[in-house]
């Protein structure tokens, strides 16, 4: 924050810390939820691979596309408001999702969720950093908000695996849908912390920086519409193939907004973005790999989510275990990274962290997927090396390459370098399941293609019924069976075959259910392998990328120790 910031009077300062230390655990609680139950909600809303990628990604969409405002409207209108309103937005956002009965409701939740946790990130770091003047004091609680939001990271996948355990009614019968399915007390329970924010709030000091800010409602509006056009397409290349006319109008509209974005940005006198910033090589290299590196750490988070518990149908506590080794690190390790950035140059911890990533992801790449662990698959317990190796190297970076971007800026455009750095970190984020999922289901129905058409041809079916059948991707086989063979028998009904010809074509398809189900396993295993073949491709070109980065991120001084925390973390409310 360039401008000293007005603070009222009224209010507690104590209120005001536990307030927003409350703040940032609910918005990375809520953040993490959907990670370690994507599988989950595969099976129990039998949804698409574009609907599971929604659900994941559209989250983390609600907070990339507004990031750089938030901050900027609680400067203008008063940051306790804005404090009131995200708590809210997280209220309706947990309770909708809590009551989500299918893949569009639970999507909807998550778009909705994502703008609450979108508004507590940035808002509750401005408020404590506005009653905390002094720079090494302000340095300390910003290191503690910051180990908030890496306790609600651990809390959240042990949240999702108890409440799943422990409140879970089973059907009436064996294969029948929950009476009631526990995981929607962890969002209940989410609900209940934004009460408990929103009535700390109102004890909480309030302040305000409005002078000399003003938003940039062009900029904005044609960021947030061109990134989420191009997002759009993405997710819906999963299932419709990025030949489609809709994928491509999408592309083309998502990339004009972006161009007009740029056009704005160069001639307002108030910018969103400087893009004067990436003439430095230097900063350049930091943006792109905190898209690159980003996108790696969260396509292992969510092809492991899918793959154990989509497609081993592991238990949901089982994947919170996982998650727990993933984010663990970056929480328990708070001292020992905080003493390499400020003692060690901090690039050299952003290439040393990437590198644990990319053994990770080629790690991950070569264990079996897409059997259930009692058919002879691999158990989860495998997966807990590579994983904790990918929280090191997360707990490496995450911090690192908002330290190195400042660094390697003049000390005028510290706080802009942070904000964008941040920004282009969770454009990271939201390309991992959006990506992750098009290069997954599309190698999947790739390798399920042939095996497809051989079974269903060996079990007798026409020419006709097989090309129909064949245009059901794998995932659709798997969690929505019924569906499949419902529709497959409507439209030949529909085509006019005989009522016995259909009957005798339907128990023709249920007889090679085993088979087919286990080759679309096998198919989106190869698919998930694939995306962390990717993911670990990206993290050593993230890695070799950092190596070009000039010296001047070398450790500071102890006076700036302080001021690199302080815009490190104040980055997202520029």
């Amino acid at each position: 924050m360039s401008l000293t910031p007005t603070v009222s009077s009224r209010g507690s300062v104590r209120a005001t810390f536990i307030a927003a230390y409350s703040a940032v655990t609910l918005a990375q609680i809520t953040n993490a939820l959907p990670g370690a139950l994507n599988g989950t909600f595969a099976v129990e809303f039998r949804t698409s691979g574009a609907g599971l990628t929604w659900i994941a990604g559209m989250f983390m969409m609600g907070i990339v596309v507004f990031e750089l405002s938030w901050g900027l409207l609680g400067d203008l209108f008063g940051r306790r408001k804005l404090l009131y309103a995200g708590a809210a937005v997280s209220i309706a956002g947990s309770v909708l999702a809590a009551l989500a009965v299918n893949t569009e409701m639970m999507i909807a939740a998550q778009a909705v969720g994502g703008i609450g946790a979108g508004i507590l990130f940035p808002i509750s770091l401005s408020m404590i950093a506005a009653i905390t003047p002094d720079h090494r004091a302000r340095a300390r609680v910003i290191a503690t908000w910051a180990g908030f939001l890496s306790l609600g990271a651990v809390i959240s996948p042990m949240l999702a695996g108890l409440t799943s355990q422990a409140f879970t009614v089973p059907g009436p019968a064996a294969g029948a849908p929950n009476a009631f399915s526990g995981w929607r007390v962890a969002y209940y329970i989410a609900a209940a912390i934004a009460v408990a924010v929103l009535v700390m709030a109102t004890r909480a000091k309030d302040s305000a920086a409005a002078e000399g800010r003003k938003l940039d409602v062009p900029g904005q509006a044609t960021l947030a519409l061109g990134l989420i056009a191009v997002l759009f397409a993405t997710v819906q290349a999963v299932d419709a193939g990025f030949g489609s006319a809709e994928v491509i109008a999408s592309y083309v509209v998502g990339a004009a907004l972006l161009v007009a974005f740029v056009v704005i940005e160069t001639r307002t006198h108030q910018p969103l973005v400087h893009l004067s910033l990436f003439r430095n090589s230097a900063y350049s290299i930091t943006g792109i790999v905190a898209v690159t590196g980003m996108f790696a750490f969260l396509a292992v988070c969510y092809s492991t989510s899918v793959a154990v518990g989509g497609l081993a149908l592991a238990e949901a506590w089982k994947v919170g275990v996982l998650f727990v080794f993933i984010q663990g690190p970056a929480f328990a390790f708070i001292p020992v990274v905080g003493w390499l950035i400020h003692h060690v140059a901090p690039r050299w911890v952003l290439t040393a962290g990437f590198g644990f990533m990319a053994v990770s992801a080629f790690w991950l790449s070569t264990i079996p997927l897409g059997t259930p662990e009692a058919f002879g698959g691999t158990p989860w317990t495998a997966f807990i090396p590579p994983l904790f190796l990918l929280g090191i190297g997360f707990a490496l970076t995450v911090g690192s390459i908002t330290a190195v971007a400042i660094n390697t800026v003049a000390p005028q455009h510290i706080g802009m370098a942070s904000a964008t750095t941040n920004l282009l970190r969770d454009l990271g984020f939201a390309l991992g399941p959006v990506i992750g999922s098009a290069i997954a289901f599309g190698v999947g129905a790739t390798a399920f293609a042939g095996p497809l058409a051989g079974i269903l041809g060996g079990a007798g079916l026409p020419a006709e019924a097989v090309a129909g059948l064949s245009h059901v991707p794998p995932l659709g086989y798997l969690s929505g069976w019924d569906g499949v063979v419902a529709q497959f028998s409507g439209q030949a009904a529909a085509g006019g075959a005989p009522a016995q010809a259909v009957d005798a074509m339907a128990k023709a398809l249920a007889s090679v259910q085993p088979q087919i189900q286990g080759v679309a396993g096998t198919s989106l295993g190869q698919g998930f392998q694939t995306v962390y073949l990717a993911a670990g491709i990206a993290a050593v070109l993230s890695a070799v990328l950092t190596l070009f980065i000039n010296s001047r991120s070398s450790a500071p001084t102890a006076d700036a120790i302080a001021e690199t925390t302080e815009a490190s973390a104040e980055a997202v409310q520029a």
